[in-house]
């Protein structure tokens, strides 16, 4: 393949990838506890054959590296309910799912039939043991303190545990949870009972970011129409030659 072209595509194929970031970044602008992605993108430079560092023998390619996830707080809501919570500060909550145990920002929590504490998708939220917080089926008067202590009656019941996390490690998980090396129990950090953290996505710069990743694509789309045209011409005034 010419090297101009694989060059443009690569490219392209970073930009699209950016462009789903930025997509999804926005649609999940309103989820409860939602950290923004961006991508990161690096610069690769291969001398070319019988070629120097220098300026014109040398072959830069840009492509999508990776992707770095902005763990910074969201706004915290107000909701009134006793069992929406969020953390002021840095940590973890833990779910037991299905696929195993994970780490959620999602505090927004309720009673199943068997009066288990669970998120919004079912995940089971652990206390500092690591394990579930059952709630007696006829308690009333349900408070959480600000230590993640729960309690029912006036009685306490158990303490919701917030783990800290290698943010090197973070992997996003489906659901909204993540997957990391924890490094843990914050025992300091402060539950905000009553609230819920926002998403710390802002929808004016991401759509601004949005608009860019788009002219840079039609720019690289250009570009691609001019090689293949250039190619075209190229192979036309060889056959007029032969």
């Amino acid at each position: 393949m010419d090297n101009a072209i694989y060059t443009i595509l690569n490219r392209q194929s970073g930009l699209m990838r950016e462009f789903s970031t930025v997509a999804n970044n926005i649609a999940n602008a309103g989820t409860t506890g939602f950290k923004a992605e961006k991508g990161v993108f690096s610069e690769y430079i291969s001398v070319l054959e019988g070629g120097n560092s220098s300026f014109g023998s040398s072959l830069s390619m840009g492509s999508l590296g990776a992707h770095a996830t902005n763990l910074s707080q969201g706004g915290l809501e107000q909701t009134g309910s006793a069992l929406d919570i969020a953390i002021n500060g840095e940590g973890f909550f833990e779910f037991e799912t299905p696929t195993g145990i994970m780490l959620g920002r999602a505090g927004h929590l309720m009673l199943d039939v068997e009066g288990q504490l669970i998120d919004g998708t079912g995940g089971y939220i652990l206390d500092q043991g690591g394990t579930r917080i059952t709630v007696p089926l006829d308690a009333s008067d349900i408070k959480i303190s600000g230590d993640g202590t729960l309690s029912a009656n006036g009685a306490e019941i158990a303490r919701i545990g917030v783990v800290g996390a290698n943010p090197l490690t973070l992997q996003r998980q489906g659901n909204n949870y993540w997957q990391g090396d924890r490094t843990g129990p914050l025992e300091e950090t402060a539950i905000a009972s009553g609230f819920l953290e926002n998403s710390n996505v802002d929808p004016v710069l991401q759509m601004a970011r949005m608009i860019e990743v788009q002219r840079h694509y039609d720019a690289g789309q250009s570009l691609l129409d001019l090689e293949d045209q250039r190619i075209r011409n190229v192979s036309q005034t060889i056959r007029q030659m032969s």
